[in-house]
């Protein structure tokens, strides 16, 4: 592992560990606001046949318990593309409950809102950057390009192979 991604992933995982803590301290203010996103989501998702609380306070909950343990396992390296994939599916639902700005009154709450959510964008660039990171290693479709060319050339060798047999064969036999 760099030295970049050795401390750039647990910078990344820090607010998330910080503000999921924050959130299970405080769950029922959470849950205040994330009641706009939770009655929305919970319906759609329970048809689709996933089993979810419907109390926004215990999805708060266990929003923040997910975005901990992804968190931990950014920033000690453990499984970091999954981590962060997990954290920005998080982040979405924490985002569109938790900085609303459009819908904020108060020109100064509006600015803070907004700025709030603009960074979680930004994070959310961050995470999908860290989900895609292979750490340097050759990814999954470089890999198959990798073995469709190698397969190419093997079979165009055995080709031109099997052509020269038939040749030495057809020499023999005439």
């Amino acid at each position: 592992m760099t030295v970049s991604r050795l401390v750039a992933r647990p910078m990344l995982a820090s607010i998330f560990l910080v503000g999921a803590t924050t959130a299970l301290k405080n769950a029922e203010a959470s849950a205040v606001k994330a009641k706009a996103v939770t009655d929305r989501v919970v319906p759609a998702v329970k048809r689709a046949g996933i089993p979810l609380p419907e109390d926004p306070a215990t999805l708060v909950r266990l929003n923040a318990g997910v975005q901990v343990a992804a968190a931990l396992g950014l920033a000690t390296g453990r499984a970091p593309r999954l981590s962060a994939a997990v954290l920005a599916a998080s982040l979405v639902p924490t985002t569109a409950a938790g900085h609303r700005y459009w819908e904020v009154q108060d020109p100064a709450q509006k600015t803070q809102q907004k700025l709030h959510f603009f960074k979680n964008v930004s994070l959310l660039g961050g995470l999908v950057i860290a989900a895609g990171d292979t750490d340097g290693k050759p990814g999954v479709a470089w890999r198959a390009r990798r073995a469709a060319k190698d397969a190419r050339r093997e079979a165009k060798h055995l080709a031109v192979a099997a052509r020269h047999e038939a040749k030495l064969v057809k020499a023999k036999v005439s």
